[in-house]
């Protein structure tokens, strides 16, 4: 009887949305495009975002700029290492996602889920370190302390590569947040698919709403009012082409923005180092007098 109602029921289709400021919404334009996966085979129609999408998506993220770079830095080690515990958690979920968004096996999908999960468990124990690595004290001419700190440069726009949907995704989208950074991701254009769906482990982690906003959609489109923004610090353009990248380098010197040059990457799975990490970092330098203690003029 059971094998019976299970063939006739239908297929319950998910409707992907966008994640912005810890809600889902469809795209203010209303407008969706076919996902298809390798073999050309719909999969799902995903939000085509506007440009009003976009500048929405840096106004949740200014929004939660100050409450994130203002935790501790060990503070955001675990909340980063609870979404990888949430990743574990839909492993099969991703698998399945990944498999058709790259043309991949389920055993060589599930080694990329899994090697996501690491690089998120990897970045999140870089939290509470790397202030350690890029700043300290420095020697000086005179009686001062001068002590260098890393600063988060703010709110950065992420394009996504576009090969590696899922891991190379988690690559360039980790390092940021982990260093106090805000995120407005594009997710690859032909395999949003695991982007989409991160945004909901996102939202049922300790992420506070806003700190990762996910957008899908045409990348030029999306790109252009994010590179040109006012409000945007930076912007990595590792899933950009060489027309584009050199366009939205162009439009983010109004404002004087980091721009992280698209990079060849061979192969994600290997050791990232810290590059990304110090990518979108400032460094505040303070200068204060030592002073003098007693009467023998000994300084501290």
């Amino acid at each position: 009887m059971s094998d019976k109602s299970e063939q006739q029921r239908l297929s319950v289709f998910k409707t992907y949305k966008l994640y912005v400021g810890g809600k889902f919404p469809r795209s203010e334009s209303g407008r969706v495009y076919e996902v298809t996966d390798s073999k050309g085979k719909w999969l799902a129609n995903a939000p085509q975002s506007s440009r009003k999408d976009a500048r929405d998506a840096v106004v949740a993220a200014r929004k939660a700029f100050g409450g994130w770079t203002g935790a501790t830095a060990y503070n955001r080690g675990q909340v980063l290492y609870r979404v990888a515990e949430m990743l574990e958690g839909r492993r099969a979920q991703f698998v399945h996602e990944v498999a058709d968004a790259e043309g991949l096996s389920k055993s060589r999908a599930a080694e990329q889920v899994e090697a996501t999960i690491d690089r998120w468990v990897w970045y999140a124990g870089w939290t509470d370190k790397i202030a350690q690595v890029v700043g300290g004290g420095n020697p000086v001419a005179g009686p001062y302390f001068n002590l260098s700190s890393p600063e988060p440069t703010g709110v950065v726009a992420v394009l996504a590569p576009q090969e590696s949907s899922f891991l190379g995704l988690v690559s360039v989208l980790a390092p940021v947040i982990a260093t106090g950074n805000t995120a407005v991701v594009i997710a690859s254009e032909r395999s949003p698919l695991p982007a989409l769906s991160l945004g909901e482990v996102l939202a049922t982690s300790d992420v506070p709403g806003g700190v990762v906003n996910v957008l899908s959609g045409r990348m030029a489109e999306i790109a252009a009012p994010l590179a040109s923004h006012q409000d945007v610090n930076a912007i990595d353009l590792a899933g950009a082409d060489e027309v584009l990248a050199k366009e939205l380098e162009i439009a983010a010197a109004d404002n004087l923005k980091r721009v992280l040059r698209p990079q060849p990457v061979d192969d994600w799975t290997a050791t990232p180092g810290i590059d990304r990490l110090t990518a979108f970092l400032e460094t505040k330098t303070v200068w204060h007098p030592t002073g003098s203690l007693g009467a023998s003029g000994s300084a501290y």
